[in-house]
Order: structure tokens, then sequence, then C-alpha cells
């Protein structure tokens, strides 16, 4: 099974996840949140600026649920997955690199900035998650899936760890001040994410189905289908149990990697030990992700994210109570232990479930599902930090989006799904 991990198309289709997690460790879950708060609202009360950051995160993720689906079923017509990952990229890229021109205390600029760059991040990752079963066999799913996510965790960290050097000491750089670093540092995550995308783009060839269509007659032949697709989920119980645990118990992961370091600094703490906690999950999540993909591969992937969903519940009571800094590396540690897992593990799972020939489509709903919860997520923790004046309730609301995600989950017949096979390609390269 570890020769799977050596060719070539999977090698490039997992380098994405290294270049696209600079934006989601650096950008969305270090230096963003940190900025927004102390630079662009600086002055601003913390709840207000914590309910500004959630109400971004909710409109970014209402505007990808409502074109995932609509646009992952015209690019199967039309055999554009690739091109449009690598659209979504330039998008993402492009607006990180922007942020560098956002002057301090224009809040709303930088909002709509990073929504833009989430897009694109959510976007391109509907595409590359959808390649999973271009580039794998049905049998190989947890391990490939678990082998991108440890690629990213440990690209992510690294280009994470250089930024967190360059603010802390950004005269060792050569660099004017902490905010002159901190810009630069989403300058390099742009640069970093579109030359580490290259790969996927230039080597991963999607599987042929049918002839791609024009993208005239892709986009009426795309809407048509995903008009069938809608009724197909429906009547799937298997598909519709698992999107809707998904909807749930993926915003609880997604809300705490968004919100963690406001968290934090709503406790007090100082940014240096934030920016080393988020450090300490990105190279304890490398080899955890590897973890998570040889466990899948043996006890079955729901099981294997149930197990992570248990943790996530009682991290969010650990986090409700914890009150120095030296509790809060330990939540990093337990973080970064389950996080790739639940995220590859359920990646893999639902590919099993995707008919051939229809992954762009139906990885659509996938994150369609994961974006339209995520509305609910950051909005609720922010509603209960604004309403409570208390981040503590913020955090520990997150639980109750774990425990139905996993009540749900235990409802999916695992006999259901689909021994995806022999069709998938396994090119040697």
């Amino acid at each position: 099974m570890v020769k799977v991990l050596t060719r070539k198309p999977v090698v490039a289709w997992a380098m994405y996840d290294w270049a696209n997690s600079a934006f989601a460790t650096t950008v969305m879950a270090g230096f963003f949140p940190l900025f927004f708060k102390q630079y662009w609202n600086e002055g601003v009360a913390a709840t207000e600026s914590t309910f500004r950051l959630g109400a971004t995160s909710a409109a970014t993720s209402l505007i990808v649920a409502l074109m995932a689906p609509v646009i992952g079923a015209i690019a199967d017509k039309g055999g554009a997955r690739i091109r449009l990952l690598a659209l979504f990229t330039v998008l993402g890229a492009a607006m990180t690199a922007a942020l560098v021109l956002v002057r301090q205390g224009d809040w709303q600029l930088a909002a709509l900035l990073y929504g833009a760059a989430s897009i694109g991040f959510w976007g391109g990752n509907q595409f590359y998650d959808s390649l999973l079963t271009d580039v794998a066999a049905g049998p190989e799913y947890d391990l490939v899936s678990g082998y991108g996510y440890a690629l990213g965790y440990l690209g992510g960290g690294l280009l994470f760890a250089v930024n967190a050097l360059m603010v802390s000491q950004p005269a060792l750089f050569g660099i004017a001040g902490t905010a002159a670093a901190v810009k630069l540092s989403f300058l390099s995550v742009a640069v970093w994410w579109l030359l580490f995308a290259l790969p996927a783009v230039l080597v991963v060839r999607e599987a042929r189905g049918a002839p791609p269509l024009p993208p005239r007659v892709a986009i009426a032949a795309g809407l048509a289908e995903l008009r069938r697709t809608f009724g197909a989920v429906r009547e799937s119980r298997p598909l519709l149990l698992f999107l809707l645990a998904y909807w749930f118990y993926i915003d609880g992961v997604n809300t705490i990697i968004k919100m963690a370091v406001d968290y934090g600094l709503a406790l007090g703490f100082r940014q240096a030990s934030l920016i080393q906690a988020l450090l300490l999950v990105q190279f304890v999540g490398f080899p955890a992700a590897l973890a998570f993909g040889w466990l899948g591969a043996r006890i079955g992937a729901r099981a294997g994210i149930l197990v992570a969903l248990a943790v996530y519940a009682l991290v969010t009571l650990y986090a409700y109570r914890l009150d120095s800094e030296r509790e809060f590396f330990v939540l990093a540690i337990v973080i970064g232990c389950v996080q790739g897992g639940v995220q590859s593990l359920s990646r893999s799972f639902y590919g099993r479930l995707v008919p051939a020939g229809k992954a762009g489509e139906f990885f659509g709903f996938y994150n369609m599902m994961g974006k339209a919860a995520a509305i609910l997520g950051p909005m609720l923790a922010g509603s209960v930090a604004l309403v409570s004046g208390d981040s503590r309730l913020a955090m520990l609301s997150i639980a109750l989006l774990f425990v139905i995600g996993g009540g749900l989950l235990l409802r999916v017949p695992v006999a259901g799904q689909r021994a995806a096979g022999g069709a998938r390609a396994r090119r040697e390269g």
C-alpha cells in the first residue's frame, strides 16, 4: 500500500494540500484573526471584532455553499475540474496578496478581500477533493486522503514557522516592523500557493467518462444533471445521512480552526504563545493525519471519524475551563491529533459513496453541506460571545455540533458504501 504514495499523480495531487494549507495556517488560523482584531479593528471591543470575524466567515460560507454544486455539475460535464482548480487558486492567491494594501482601521476592505480569498480556497478545495477519485482506487482512499492532509500540515507548518519568525523578529529579515512583517507573510502565502499548486494542475488528469461538452452545452447539461442529483441524494439514505452528519460536525471543526486564536486573545493570552500553539497543531497534525489514514484502512473510516468527534466534544469542555497558556498548548496538541484525521477520513468515506463519473458534482454537494453549516458555527460562536459577553460560552456552544453530527453518522450504513475500484485511474506515472 505504501507504494501508492510514490505514484506521480498521487504525489502531485497531495502537493496541492501542501500549497493551499499555507492559507489555512498563516492567514485563516494565524495572522488574519490577530491582525483583524489588533490592526484593522484597533480600538474596537473584543466581542464586537469577534462578531465581525464570524459574520465575514459566515457570509463567505453562504456564497461557497450556493455555488459549489452548480460549478461541480458544470465541471463534470465540461471536463473542467483541473481548469477550475487553477482558476480558484489564482483567485485565492491574488486576493491574499491584495491584503498587503489594506490600511490600518479599514476592516471592511480587509473582510472583503479575506472573503474573496476564502472563496478561492474553498472553491479550489472542492475540485482538489473530487480528484481523489481520479488518482486512487477505492481501497486506497483512506491512505491517500490522509497523505494529502499530512503534506498539508507539513507544508503549511513550515511556511507558518518562517512567517512567525518574521513577525516576532522583523529586524532579522530587514523588515521595518511587525505590521509590515504580517503583510509580507500574506504575500509569501500567495507565492507559495501558486508555486506548489503547479504539480496538481500540470500532472493530475481527470478519468474520462463521456467526452467533455462545449462550455455552453456543458452549463445547460450540468444544471439539468444537478436537478437529477438532488433527487438522487434524497433517495440515497447513506448519502443523505452522511451529508447531514457532515453538515454539523465539520462546521464545529472549521469553527474551532477559525476562532481559536480569537478565543486565546479574548482570554488574554500572549500573541507569541498563540502562534506557537498553532505551529504545534501543524507539526502534530503531520504524523497524526498519516496515522488516521492507516487507522481508517483497518477499523473503517466511520469508526475513525467517531473517535475524532468524541475527542472534539471533550476539547470544547476543556476549552471552557482552561485559564492558562500551558493548558492552551495541551489543547493545541489534542486538536492536532484529530483535526487532520476527521477531515481526511470524511473525504475518503464520502468518496466511496460517490457514483462514478460524478465526482465534481457530488463533491460540490459535499462542500455545499460543509459551507452551509459553516454559516451556523461562526455565527453561533460570535453571537453567543456578543450577547453573553463571555467567550468561554461561545466555545462551549460548539460541542452541540459534534454531538448532533456524531449521532447522525452512527446511522450511516457502512455496508451501503460503494466499493469504488477498477474504474478509477491508477496511473503509475
